[in-house]
């Protein structure tokens, strides 16, 4: 059965690998060869393409790739009141790399008055007559990379206070989206999934803080993100753990974390990584309430070689045994770039397999 309402039967998490013209323009930005309405103006340009480009891969979601930003979830943590870009000794530990080390430091009391990404996402509502998406990383971002976050203390001695003011402020900003017209809107959470991870777990411990309460705490940020839209408004959590350059930060089935994620957590649907056996089995989707949709992440974006249809069909007759097929969806495991180096596959290798997605997803659902 086809589906009209987000997620759809065939969809995508939201990053795109960016275009030779757009790294180019970002790096003439940088050195201060062009200027910032230059740069715009490609930017613009190549999210207009990439918009055919996934109306004409059959795509009903469209973003704009995630082309103005540099991060998946910096560039948005940096536009909230009182959060600030950090250089930091070292990048994050990725199981073949280290991030760039740019992050976060809490400067000022947390709030929200505005953000560039609510233009970004009337850009792409006004360049397609689709369903334009618009993604966001879920509140954990800013507290859940493995070092510290640097909080000052004298606006911040407790953090019970810093977790309040960080759940109002996505609460305005999710509502501020909404009333912009989004209609659809995922948060892309890595750190529940990344809990599940026991050696994740353990550097947790070592600074200070307690797994145990990282998940209930970050589900209660969720559900208040989403406590004031519109009844019409589907709120997606895009579940990974970690995309650079098409390396990994963790490990472990979500049983760790099933009833944070499926009965804690209220949001409407969720794309959930599934494409190696690093994400554990399907049986935790037993767990997932009826009025809710899987977007099984089984295509994944790490390398270029194309699935098989028929081990994608098989993996979702898998999934099926589970929770009921009409409540299933198809989408990659991730985006094909978090950040904007992006992963190691071509551009060809990626519109095939968003192409697949689609072709899939109508013989599977009709």
């Amino acid at each position: 059965m086809k589906r009209t309402k987000p997620p759809f039967r065939a969809d995508h998490v939201g990053s795109l690998l960016r275009p030779a013209a757009l790294k180019k323009a970002r790096e003439q930005r940088v050195k201060g060869e062009i200027d910032a309405a230059a740069l715009k103006a490609v930017e613009d340009c190549e999210i207009e393409r990439v918009i055919g480009k996934q109306e004409d891969a059959g795509l009903q979601s469209i973003t704009d790739g995630e082309f103005r930003r540099s991060w998946w979830h910096l560039d948005f943590l940096w536009g909230l009141d009182g959060v600030e870009k950090h250089v930091m000794d070292t990048g994050v530990a990725f199981a073949a790399v280290t991030t760039r080390n740019e992050g976060v430091k809490v400067t000022g009391k947390v709030g929200f008055s505005g953000h560039p990404m609510i233009e970004h996402f009337k850009f792409v509502a006004a360049h397609t007559k689709r369903t334009p998406k618009i993604t966001i990383p879920a509140p954990s971002a800013i507290y859940g990379r493995p070092m510290r976050l640097p909080i000052d203390q004298k606006i911040y001695p407790k953090l019970d206070a810093f977790f309040d003011d960080l759940g109002q402020a996505y609460k305005k900003s999710v509502r501020a989206f909404a009333d912009a017209g989004c209609r659809y809107l995922q948060l892309d959470e890595v750190f529940i999934a990344m809990l599940c991870d026991e050696k994740y777990r353990a550097q947790m411990k070592a600074r200070g803080d307690d797994p145990e309460m990282l998940g209930p705490l970050y589900g209660d940020l969720i559900n208040t993100a989403m406590s004031d839209i519109p009844s019409d408004m589907t709120i997606t959590m895009h579940l990974c753990r970690g995309n650079y350059k098409s390396t990994f930060m963790g490990s472990g089935g979500y049983e760790a974390e099933q009833e944070i994620l499926f009965n804690r957590i209220k949001v409407h649907g969720y794309f959930m990584e599934y494409d190696s056996d690093r994400a554990g089995g399907f049986e935790p989707l037993k767990l997932v309430p009826k009025d809710r949709q899987v977007v099984l992440g089984l295509v994944t974006t790490k390398t270029g070689r194309l699935e098989s249809k028929d081990d994608l069909k098989r993996r979702i007759e898998e999934a099926a045994k589970y929770i009921s097929l009409n409540q299933l969806c198809l989408s990659p495991q991730c985006g094909f770039a978090s950040t904007e180096e992006g992963n190691t596959l071509a551009e060809d290798e990626q519109w095939a397999k968003l192409r697949m997605i689609v072709e899939v997803a109508k013989e599977v659902w009709g």
